[in-house]
């Protein structure tokens, strides 16, 4: 219980804080040793290490070897992105929720999006705050305070007005009984002030080149940080660069430098 009441009171100091995504044990090791004080599992890093498309295609099962993984080798609180659920029916996905609270799991973060023949299409707002509250009442009824996380994708998903529909979820997801909003591509100054200014929930954004300076964001009111499988591509690149030098040149310095 101390994990997550530590996660929760990450949302609400005068600073954003940044999460440090993970994506397996040894990751979330280095960013624990780095002075990250909470990590979230990338739902999107895990499935393409596994060799899967982000969305789904993995299966629950695979999520929680990873995740129990992480949450046993280290000390800091740990936030799961459990992508649409896992599951169309309120019940699976509490049902998912349940075995990741026995986990210790700090979080979740969930999304209002899934992918259908490769195309990411939003829930019906109705429909999805259903799903909120029904998670929301499941967690009461369990006596837990796990952080529930909301990810809305009408950036994501190039809605005509996405500003205006982000906000009008925003305000649902609240009274449903989110405790937090992520907003994935939100990143002009003036739409994310908007946002923060909607309603009472923490606002994660999401890092891209062009996203405002970490002192900006302060300014704006945002609360969390987070880059997805930012690092973990990198370190791919890192990779791929590695094993092209040594099949290639034929020397063995690289490895070492």
């Amino acid at each position: 219980m101390s994990k997550i009441n530590d996660f929760r009171k990450l949302h609400s100091g005068d600073e954003p804080f940044i999460l440090g995504n993970v994506w397996d044990a040894k990751s979330a090791q280095l960013a624990e040793k780095a002075g990250y004080k909470a990590v979230g599992i990338s739902g999107h890093a895990i499935a393409e290490n596994l060799g899967y498309k982000d969305g789904e295609n993995m299966s629950f099962e695979e999520l929680l070897f990873v995740v129990n993984r992480v949450i046993k080798s280290v000390s800091i609180p740990v936030s799961v992105d459990i992508d649409g659920g896992y599951g169309r029916s309120l019940g699976k996905v509490n049902e998912h929720i349940r075995q990741l609270l026995e986990m210790g799991a700090a979080g979740i973060n969930i999304e209002d999006s899934v992918v259908k023949e490769g195309k990411r299409l939003l829930v019906e707002l109705e429909k999805f705050t259903k799903i909120v509250r029904g998670i929301r009442s499941f967690l009461t009824e369990q006596k837990s305070s796990l952080f529930l996380n909301i990810r809305t994708d009408t950036y994501v998903t190039k809605h005509p007005k996405p500003l205006e529909e982000t906000i009008k979820r925003v305000k649902a997801y609240e009274e449903a009984g989110a405790d937090g909003i992520f907003v994935p591509l939100l990143s002009d100054d003036k739409e994310i002030k908007l946002v923060v200014s909607s309603c009472g929930l923490p606002l994660n954004v999401y890092l891209q080149s062009h996203t405002p300076s970490y002192s900006q964001l302060k300014l704006l009111g945002v609360k969390r940080i987070s880059s997805g499988a930012a690092v973990h591509a990198q370190s791919y690149r890192k990779a791929d660069e590695l094993y092209r030098s040594l099949i290639t040149d034929k020397r063995f310095g690289k490895l070492f430098s």
